[in-house]
C-alpha cells in the first residue's frame, strides 16, 4: 500500500492548556481552632510551541496527527497546595515553516533557524485560591478564581525550504546529477522525466569548511503556471533561495532547443513570482560530454546573449575543456568553476569565522611569532578562539540578578 512520503502544507488545530482553578479550602486540624483559609492556586496551562529542527524535512507527521493539544493546569487544593503547571507541547517542524492563521491569514510564526521557538497558543493562567482573599474584615473568605481559558486556533503550516541556491530546469536536465556530484545528497536519478517528486537539499562544502545549501525541485515544463506537469507548487521552496541556477540540457533531449528552454524557464518563474527573476543567477550548460551539446552551445550564446558555465556531471571525466574541445570557449568550464562562481555569489562564511562580526585581518599583517613570547596582537588572527570577555555573574548567594 502506497502512502505519502512528503507533505509541505497542512492545517492543524492548536489548543493550549486551560489554567487550573483556585481552591476554596479551610484548615481543619485537631486542636487548631479557626484554622483559616488555605486554598492553593491552580497551575498555569501548557503552551503549544513550534520549534525549528534539522531532524525533520516534512510536515507529514502533522498531516496524520493535526490536533495539537497542550496539557491543562492542575487545580489547587487544601493545605496551600498549588496545582502543577501543565506540560508544554513542543512540536518540531522543518526550518522554513511559515505558520499563518487559517481564518485571518495573519502570520503567526516564521521558523527559519534550528532551535527557534515560537509560542502559537498561550496557556491559561492559574486561578487564585481563597488564601489570597483573607483580610481583617474577611477572615473566612470563600472567594476563589477559576483558571484562565485555553487558547484555540486553526493554523495553516507551509514549508518553504531554506537554501542558499536553487536549481531550476526541465525534467532530465541533470539537476539531481549535479547535486549528487557536489554534495552527499542521494536524490533519485533515472533516464525518465519527473524522477524528483519532492524538494531535496544538499550541502556543498569547501576546503575552508564554508557551506552552501542547494535545493533541487521537480522539473518545470512549458505551461507549468497553468498546472501542466507537476505545476509550480514546488517553486515556493525556492522563494528563500538567494541565488537561482538555471540547468540547461545543452544536448537537447527529446528534441528540445536549449535556448527555448531557457526562455520558458524564465517566463514560468516570472509568472509564479515576479521578484524571482531579479535575483542573482547562474546559467549552466549541462551534458557537455555529448557531441550534440557542443554543437548547440554556440547557438545558445548567440540566441540568448548568455555565456553559461559548461560542465558535465560524468564522474570519470576529468578535463572537460580538452575532451569537449572547448579550448576557445570564453566561459567557465567544469564543476570546480561552477563551485567557485556559486561561492562568489553566495559568499558564505567559513565555519571558523561564523562567530566573528567582521572578517579576520589578512595574514600579511600578522606580527612575528617566532620569538619566545607570542605578541598579544597575534591572537586576533586565531579566529578559532573566542576572546570575548565573559559575562559577569552575580554572587551565588544573591541569585542571578543580571
Amino acid at each position: 500500500m502506497k502512502t505519502r512520503t512528503f507533505i509541505d502544507q497542512v492545517d492543524v488545530i492548536v489548543r493550549s492548556g486551560k489554567g487550573g482553578d483556585g481552591s476554596a479550602s479551610f484548615r481543619r486540624e485537631a486542636l487548631v481552632a479557626f484554622g483559616g483559609p488555605d486554598g492553593g492556586d491552580g497551575g498555569r496551562g501548557g503552551d503549544v510551541v513550534l520549534r525549528g529542527s534539522t531532524h525533520v524535512n516534512s510536515l507529514i507527521s502533522l498531516y496524520f496527527d493535526p490536533k495539537l493539544y497542550a496539557e491543562d493546569g492542575v487545580p489547587g487544593s487544601g493545605k496551600r497546595c498549588f496545582g502543577r503547571r501543565g506540560k508544554d507541547l513542543v512540536v518540531d517542524v522543518p526550518c522554513g515553516t511559515l505558520a499563518t492563521d487559517a481564518d485571518t491569514g495573519l502570520v503567526v510564526a516564521d521558523i527559519v533557524s534550528p532551535g527557534q521557538r515560537v509560542i502559537v497558543a498561550k496557556g491559561g493562567v492559574g486561578g487564585y485560591g481563597n488564601v489570597h482573599f483573607k483580610s481583617a474584615v474577611n477572615q473566612a473568605p470563600t472567594e476563589h478564581t477559576p483558571g484562565g481559558p485555553a487558547e484555540e486556533r486553526r493554523l495553516h503550516l507551509e514549508l518553504k525550504t531554506i537554501a542558499d541556491a536553487g536549481l531550476l530546469g526541465f525534467p532530465n536536465a541533470g539537476k539531481s546529477s549535479i547535486l549528487t556530484a557536489l554534495s552527499s545528497a542521494t536524490p533519485k536519478i533515472a533516464s525518465y522525466p519527473f524522477t524528483t517528486l519532492n524538494p531535496i537539499v544538499g550541502t556543498i562544502e569547501y576546503e575552508d569548511f564554508a557551506q552552501i545549501r542547494m535545493a533541487d525541485v521537480p522539473g518545470i515544463i512549458e505551461g507549468a503556471s497553468q498546472g501542466v506537469g507537476l505545476g509550480l507548487a514546488f517553486l515556493k521552496h525556492l522563494e528563500r533561495a538567494r541565488v537561482l541556477v538555471y540547468m540547461i540540457d545543452m544536448a537537447g533531449t527529446d528534441n528540445r532547443k536549449p535556448w527555448d528552454d531557457y526562455r520558458v524557464l524564465a517566463d514560468e518563474i516570472a509568472a509564479f513570482n515576479a521578484e524571482l527573476p531579479e535575483r542573482p543567477f547562474l546559467v549552466v550548460a549541462n551534458k557537455m560530454d555529448q557531441a550534440a551539446a557542443r554543437k548547440k552551445l554556440k547557438r545558445f550564446v548567440k540566441e540568448t546573449g548568455v555565456t553559461p558555465i559548461a560542465l558535465s556531471c560524468t564522474p570519470t571525466l576529468k578535463d572537460l575543456r580538452e575532451y569537449a574541445d572547448l579550448k576557445d570557449y570564453p566561459g567557465e568550464v567544469g564543476l570546480d568553476a561552477f563551485k567557485a562562481a556559486l561561492r562568489k555569489l553566495v559568499n558564505p562564511k567559513p565555519r571558523a569565522h561564523q562567530h566573528l562580526e567582521a572578517p579576520p585581518p589578512p595574514l600579511s599583517e600578522m606580527p612575528d611569532t617566532t620569538g619566545e613570547e607570542i605578541p598579544a596582537e597575534a591572537l586576533k588572527f586565531a579566529t578559532f578562539l573566542k576572546l570575548d570577555a565573559p559575562k559577569k555573574k552575580s554572587h551565588p548567594s544573591r541569585g542571578n540578578i543580571h
